[in-house]
Parts: structure tokens; C-alpha cells; sequence
């Protein structure tokens, strides 16, 4: 069959979960992939929860749609089960921005600093890595670290300015890199945004880079705190069927839209800007997931020296815990995932 791109399709779609069942596979999907691919997942989270996922799956094979390093992440916590890519194309900007070389290279510049790295990275950078974080840990794993210690934070330089002021260290060195979907999520946009429906909650779902800059611009001051909820997927998903405001104006890639309205019918979600969508999260089609279970391809593997390293500063991210991003004082922290 060639892989041609689709909108959703029902005997596609069934095709997909006939085969995955037959070959023993999970699908896992990202919250922000297209409406089509969420629909056939069996499991649909960020990438700490599909992470979770794939760890605890009894299947043979992980079907993920997502991006590379989330495949890769997959692959070292589950060596044992096969995962499949659909489109190898689907990479990261901000992975992108740093590899081992560079890090190696940065790391020559400071000697016995700590790294801490994103978990938007490859499994090359993640196996150069101390710490690996998230969003919603970064500023514990920062505070975790000595004062004394110097700390290069990388590759996201949004999320790192937002720790560098939550903990007042000065010692933190913050690579340049960012997310090509953060010049779709600006202070302008919010705040024009918030203006036009200032009855809205705004809701922050910073997990996977995208919305970072909107930590930072809380933290900073550019935008306001005033109706914020900072949110975990589940709790992003929850959060309207328990709040009385009717209108919410969603800070992420807008991917996440589809679910929140699948599962809130009688409320109505605005995206802080609807430019703001990553290309490579929309590269998965049905036809290339189907592709993937015939052929059993693009098959993800990490060597066992660098999964090795890699896996300890994710060990370490996880052991540290925090779930949610350190803001100015105001309600709406969500202590889920």
C-alpha cells in the first residue's frame, strides 16, 4: 500500500487495531499528533505518559506516534519490546538544536559542571547527561543539585531562564535552543487572547517543550497569573468538567484541542494561537501507521552503551519526581503527572 497522506478513515482505522491486534502491538499516540491517529491509540498522553505506558505494556510491539526521541526513550525503557516510528521524519526542533558533539564540546568549557538536559533530547545527549528533567521537575532536579555546583542547563533556553529565576542561582549556564513551535505561543498572542475572553481560565500544558516560553513569560512577568491553571495532560483534561467557566484559552499545541473538546463537549477551548502546531507531530498518518505494522518498520533501537548511560539521568529525573512547573505565587498548580 503506498503511504499517502489521509484524513481520518473508519475501515482504515480498523485495519490498524485488526493488525495490532494480531501482532500482539500497543499504539501509543501524542496529544498533540492529528485527530485520526489519537482515535485509533490505545493510549493517548505526553511523553512522560506514553513513556510510563510503554514501560508497563505487556505487548510485543510499541507502535509510537510521536517523535524520535520519544521513540528512543521507549526503546531504552523497554529494550526487550520492538518500537516502531512510523515516519522517520519526525523529529524535534528542539532536540535538534544540541547534539553529543556540541554537548561534549560545551561540557570541555566547564569542567566539573552538571548537565542537565530537557528530556526533548536524543539518547546521544541524554547518555552526556547528569540529570535528565521535564518541565515539571526542573526546578526540583536544579534544586537538588549543590549551589556550589555549576549546572548547564539544555537545550530549551526558555525553560531554563524560568528555573534560572523560580531558584535565583546564578551559576546556571542555559544552552540556546528552543522549540519551533514557541514563536506560535508569545506574550502578544496570549495577552491578546485573554483579552478577548476574559472570562476564560487559561490553561498551560507545558510538557513537551511547546509552551515552555509561556513559563517563562509567568515567571518574567510579561504575562499574567490571573486565572492561570499549570496542568499535567490529565489534569488538563479533568480541569473543565471541574471548573464553572464555560470558555478556556489552551496554551499549547493545539493537537491537544481535539481531546479536550472530545471529552468536554459543552465547553468551548480556544487556542492561545491556532498557528501554533508542530510539523513533525503531524507527519503520522493512518497509511504510515498500517505501513509500520506490515512491515514492521521503522524499527527504533538505542546501542546498549549509550541506552545504558542514557537511562540512568532519565533514572535520576524520575527518582527526583515533581510533576508540575514552579511558578509565581497564584492558584491553579496541578499536583498530577
Amino acid at each position: 500500500m503506498t503511504v499517502l497522506e489521509t484524513r481520518n478513515d473508519p475501515a482504515l482505522a480498523a485495519e490498524i487495531r485488526a493488525l495490532a491486534k494480531a501482532r500482539n502491538a500497543v499504539i501509543l499516540a501524542h496529544n498533540y499528533e492529528r485527530p485520526e491517529i489519537q482515535d485509533v491509540a490505545d493510549y493517548v498522553g505526553d511523553s512522560l505518559g506514553l513513556s510510563r505506558e510503554a514501560a508497563r505494556t505487556d505487548a510485543d510491539v510499541i507502535v509510537f506516534c510521536g517523535v524520535h526521541f520519544m521513540a528512543e526513550t521507549a526503546a531504552i525503557l523497554s529494550p526487550q519490546k520492538t518500537v516502531l516510528l512510523p515516519d522517520l521524519a519526525a523529529g524535534c526542533s528542539l532536540a535538534s538544536t544540541i547534539d553529543a558533539e556540541q554537548l561534549r564540546a560545551w561540557k570541555t568549557e566547564y569542567p566539573g559542571a552538571v548537565v542537565v538536559s530537557y528530556v526533548n533530547t536524543t539518547a546521544e545527549v541524554k547518555a552526556e547527561t547528569d540529570y535528565c528533567c521535564t518541565s515539571g521537575n526542573a526546578v526540583e532536579v536544579i534544586q537538588a543539585i549543590p549551589a556550589d555546583k555549576v549546572i548547564l542547563f539544555c537545550p530549551d533556553m526558555f525553560l531554563g531562564a524560568h528555573v534560572k529565576r523560580v531558584t535565583g542561582r546564578e551559576n546556571i549556564v542555559v544552552w540556546m535552543g528552543e522549540c519551533h513551535v514557541h514563536a506560535g505561543i508569545d506574550p502578544e498572542h496570549i495577552n491578546l487572547m485573554r483579552a478577548a475572553h476574559p472570562q476564560a481560565e487559561f490553561l498551560v500544558h507545558p510538557e513537551c517543550g511547546c509552551s515552555t516560553s509561556v513559563l517563562d513569560a509567568v515567571s518574567s512577568g510579561a504575562v499574567s497569573s490571573r486565572q492561570l491553571q499549570i496542568l499535567s495532560t490529565e489534569g488538563m483534561i479533568k480541569r473543565p468538567a471541574q471548573s464553572e467557566s464555560t470558555e478556556f484559552i489552551v496554551a499549547t499545541e493545539i493537537g491537544i484541542l481535539h481531546r479536550l473538546r472530545n471529552e468536554n463537549p459543552t465547553k468551548t477551548f480556544f487556542a492561545a494561537n491556532d498557528r501554533a502546531s508542530c510539523a513533525y507531530m503531524k507527519v503520522t498518518t493512518l497509511p504510515k501507521v498500517l505501513h509500520a505494522l506490515q512491515t514492521m518498520t521503522n524499527h527504533i533501537t538505542v546501542p546498549p552503551d549509550i541506552a545504558k548511560k542514557a537511562k540512568l539521568a532519565i533514572d535520576r529525573m524520575v527518582a527526583i519526581g515533581g510533576s508540575t512547573p514552579s511558578t509565581p505565587p497564584g492558584p491553579g498548580v496541578d499536583p498530577g503527572e
